[in-house]
């Protein structure tokens, strides 16, 4: 693992230093450049729930994971209960914040792998819905 130096100096530029070597990045929007490279990025942030009219309607098991780590703080379903998509599943406390974690579609809760006051891993399989 490489370990860089990033510093901020001034909104949207950023100074990057690896040992010997210095770049200068700007980030503007969705885009980042160094020199004269464009790169485009987008942020997938696995935490926040996107409601798709093609996972509302899948088929098949559907796992609900941590996506960091932390307590199960409580569990709002038990196997067997139907579920609609966005309906919460269980609440995760990770770094003093609690964070519900919701059906990402419609079906039955076939599993559920922790109970209230266990610690679960970033990748953990915590429920499961058919």
């Amino acid at each position: 693992m490489k370990e860089l130096d990033i510093v901020e100096v001034e909104p949207g530029v950023y100074s990057v230093i690896d040992g010997t070597k210095s770049w200068e990045v700007r980030v503007t929007g969705n885009e980042f450049t160094i020199g004269e490279h464009r790169f485009l990025f987008e942020i997938d942030d696995p935490r926040q729930w996107k409601r798709t009219k093609h996972a509302a309607d899948a088929h098949g098991r559907a796992s609900i994971a941590a996506a960091m780590p932390g307590k199960i703080v409580r569990v709002l379903v038990a196997v067997g209960d139907e579920v609609v998509a966005g309906q919460g599943i269980m609440v995760v406390e990770a770094m003093k914040m609690q964070n519900e974690l919701k059906a990402p579609r419609d079906g039955r809760v076939t599993a559920i792998q922790v109970k209230e006051g266990d610690s679960v891993n970033a990748g953990a399989i915590l429920a499961t819905i058919e």
